[in-house]
């Protein structure tokens, strides 16, 4: 029955996102300078000067307006400059060495912030090419022997062609206090994704990717163990109102050893603000872990790992833990991202968890 409604629940937030009803209002207007309404110029077009003309808004983004609007009468980009088609990314320089190797990420979409926590598992649904910097202190309830593990890690994404991208998800190197977890290498995660849909003029988007994670960290970090794992999920965004975001993704995490790791349903889902006329936004988030099977590998204790680890703890299945989040990001521009956000279990069950604190700074191509 839960795999039934979360199949329900995925097909229903597709058939949402590509409906007809409107996430927010934009402004397109042709080639020529032309009077704009000011109530419907969201705060990511910029700020109006005393002319009161498309031409004369500053610090419009390429990908922020849409169609042949606002960016390319400030940046003289032409007509291609707005998100038809595949005519998106043409603001700014991307005629450097970076260009021989890398292709830009979508810039039809530059007003969303990525999601902060879940990290190796909760994708954002744009195709991208950036690296993600990400520290994470995680405190240990006293149940699972207390201390704590502080995370270094750094995740990468390339994208191929407009809708494809490679993403590495998991990497890094950790240090604990905790008994049952010595310092070591994390196991490394790779896979793709694409972009399935998406409607600029609506701020909406769709993606579906996978993930294996190769089984080659430290054992006395508790990494390293089963013969792998694949993560299979579904990511989508809108905007709804002027300045706000909402990202949702869901996936079955299937190790291919069913004895040494157990199976995970997970379902994350990110809600930001855009603070009136700043760059910084303030973040919700929750994400849902659903034990599906039990490992036969972990009995000292009757906890699982959530998203870092994978005990294959015995008589895990069918139990749940929910975990809540707030946090900020400041984003000077389309091209760096900078934020904190503070995470806690809102179940009383919590495995490994007290609280976390994660950072992250990302800086984009």
């Amino acid at each position: 029955m839960r795999r039934l409604l979360c199949v329900a629940g995925l097909l229903g937030a597709a058939c949402w996102m590509t409906g007809d009803l409107r996430a927010a209002e934009y402004l397109l207007i042709d080639d020529a300078p032309q009077p704009v309404d000011v109530s419907r110029v969201s705060y990511q077009y910029g700020s109006l000067s005393d002319g009161g003309h498309c031409s004369d808004l500053v610090d419009c983004e390429c990908g922020s307006a849409i169609e042949e609007g606002c960016c390319a009468a400030v940046y003289d980009c032409g007509p291609t400059c707005g998100c038809e088609g595949s005519g998106c990314g043409c603001c700014g320089d991307h005629d450097g060495w970076l260009s021989r190797f890398l292709v830009p990420g979508d810039q039809c979409f530059t007003d969303f912030i990525s999601p902060m926590t879940n990290p190796v598992f909760f994708e954002d649904p744009r195709t991208l090419t950036e690296a993600r910097f990400i520290y994470l202190h995680h405190q240990v309830p006293n149940g699972a022997l207390g201390g704590n593990v502080n995370v270094i890690a750094l995740q990468l994404r390339a994208a191929l062609t407009e809708n494809l991208s490679i993403i590495a998800t998991k990497d890094g190197f950790l240090t604990s206090t905790n008994p049952l977890i010595d310092d070591g290498w994390a196991d490394v995660s790779a896979g793709l994704k694409y972009n399935l849909y998406k409607d600029p003029s609506r701020q909406r988007l769709l993606s579906a990717g996978f993930t294996f994670e190769m089984p080659v960290g430290s054992t006395r970090s508790l990494q390293g163990n089963g013969d792998g794992m694949f993560d299979l999920f579904l990511t989508g965004g809108t905007q709804f109102g002027r300045n706000n975001h909402w990202v949702s993704a869901s996936g079955f995490l299937l190790p291919t050893d069913k004895s040494a790791e157990s199976s995970i349903w997970f379902w994350s889902n990110h809600v930001d603000h855009r603070i009136a006329g700043t760059n910084f936004y303030l973040l919700g988030e929750t994400n849902w872990y659903h034990y599906m099977s039990s490992g036969k590998a972990f009995n000292t204790a009757p906890i699982e790992g959530g998203d870092l680890f994978n005990f294959g703890t015995v008589g895990v299945a069918g139990n749940d833990i929910v975990t809540g989040a707030l946090g900020v990001k400041y984003k000077p521009h389309s091209k760096m991202e900078l934020g904190f956000a503070w995470e806690t279990p809102l179940t009383e069950r919590r495995d490994v968890l007290q609280n976390r604190l994660t950072v992250d700074c990302i800086f984009r191509y």
